[in-house]
């Protein structure tokens, strides 16, 4: 499908790298992240340089390309302003264009995706699952000329995550400046765009009476771990027990509160007593649920909230095999692009692992699970060499591939992809150990590695 002979030949000895770009191409075409900048910006105009140049940059330095947003820049050939007026362009980027940004281009990916996998199987029959959580950005250096005198540290800001578990992609983000702000006061968005048919899990961040009516209102179900304080409903029966799971003894409980008008929102509380206590001793998660009795049972909720640390495992990849957190960036809304670009990065590489587990048959076989640390290896490896050899020109035929066409390419490219490579090498579990406290010339004592090797200890 419109290879030649060079093409060919990459797409059968560096297959990740050429599925990467296909990918990209797609997910954030350069003249649709255009309009997308014109039809959300707020603040901001196009002169000489296109939004579309700042993604292609940004993208480089989140790949591990090049280590920085000045090193990308220099290597840019076609940046056609100064290195100030980019980086006036980046921290100034309207919050309303990345969440367009990712909101648009994880449309265009699940296009794809469910082209590739027409009878996939689904977590939660009849509902589209949806998990939330917030992602805070660690501590930037002090660029910023107030914060030079500063000793503590600067937060630039942090985001709200939606996640589609059944596609692997993240749906989409509201970004935040404010790194102090409530979780839960950005989630106005997204309840604002919550649909019928959706089911939501959450933590106990987004238990609140405003969150848990307002995906009611919407038609949305949901499963939220219920907070000490909030919403505080009231029992309206007596708690059942139901029966044992792998992590514990379930229980439950109708309760309800206060809705609109007088009425009451009725819910269901599952209580799950632990096997184990938590990392921070707590024994009891009590959960609230307006799904039906009827359909779901207690004990099957109970194991389905268990599916909210998939997003934790986001965050990590997006740590681990991505540049997500960019130390030099230290004002808040060019940190938040820069994780919005890792966010697409990661559903690039979810788009190639799935093209792969379904090339393979992985899924059926069970023993081999991709690891998205070894396909951004595979990336960096040949990314740029494959760039000098196949330049942007002879990639534009592909721009022309619906999503159709596009996932039977990319199966096709996987067939040349070893899964053996790729796979993720699991680990036996943490030994814990107590950290303890101990004295500060004992904690700045040094010894000689050579000699403790030597002596097999520490003397």
């Amino acid at each position: 499908m419109f290879m030649d002979e060079l093409m060919t030949r990459f797409a059968e000895q560096a297959p990740v790298p050429v599925m990467a770009r296909l990918a990209v191409q797609r997910a954030v075409n350069r003249n649709w992240v255009d309009e997308v900048f014109d039809g959300h910006r707020q603040s901001q105009y196009t002169r000489e340089l296109l939004f579309s140049n700042v993604v292609e940059i940004m993208s480089v330095v989140v790949m591990g390309l090049r280590p920085s947003l000045h090193a990308a820049a220099k290597a840019y050939a076609r940046l056609p302003v100064s290195f100030t007026a980019l980086y006036d362009k980046i921290n100034h980027t309207d919050p309303s264009v990345i969440r367009a940004l990712v909101q648009g281009s994880g449309q265009r990916l699940g296009q794809v995706v469910h082209a590739m996998t027409q009878r996939r199987k689904v977590t939660v029959e009849g509902y589209r699952l949806r998990i939330v959580d917030g992602n805070h950005l660690p501590a930037t250096e002090k660029r910023i000329k107030p914060l030079r005198q500063f000793r503590g540290a600067a937060l630039p800001g942090h985001s709200l995550v939606v996640y589609d578990p059944d596609d692997g992609l993240v749906t989409d983000i509201i970004p935040c400046e404010d790194a102090h702000a409530q979780e839960r006061a950005c989630m106005g968005p997204i309840l604002d765009d919550a649909q019928p048919g959706e089911l939501w899990i959450a933590d106990r961040n987004f238990s609140t009476r405003n969150i848990l009516t307002g995906w009611h209102s919407h038609g949305s179900a949901f499963i939220v771990r219920e907070h000490g304080r909030t919403p505080n409903p009231v029992d309206c029966g007596e708690l059942l027990a139901c029966g044992p799971v792998d992590t514990g003894f379930v229980s439950e409980q109708p309760v309800s509160i206060p809705f609109e008008q007088g009425e009451v929102l009725r819910l269901r509380r599952i209580e799950l007593q632990l096997n184990r206590p938590t990392e921070d001793g707590e024994t009891t998660i009590r959960l609230l649920t307006n799904l039906p009795a009827s359909t779901f049972s207690a004990e099957y909720l109970a194991a389905l909230y268990q599916r909210r640390w998939r997003i934790e495992n986001i965050f990590q990849r997006l740590e681990s095999a991505l540049n997500s957190e960019i130390a030099t960036l230290g004002h808040p809304r060019a940190a938040l692009l820069a994780f919005a670009i890792a966010v697409l990065a990661h559903n690039v590489l979810s788009l190639i692992e799935r093209a792969i587990e379904k090339r393979h048959q992985l899924e059926q076989q069970g023993e081999i699970e991709l690891s998205a640390f070894y396909l951004a290896l595979e990336i960096k490896a040949a990314y740029e060499g494959m760039m000098l050899a196949l330049p942007s020109s002879e990639w534009q035929c592909y721009d022309k591939l619906d999503a159709i066409e596009l996932a039977h390419l990319l199966l096709q490219i996987a067939g040349h992809a070893d899964p053996r490579r790729l796979r993720k090498h699991k680990r036996g579990p943490k030994k814990p150990k107590n950290p303890g406290y101990v004295a500060g010339a004992e904690a700045r004592r040094h010894v000689s590695t050579a000699r403790v090797l030597k002596a097999g200890r520490v003397c």
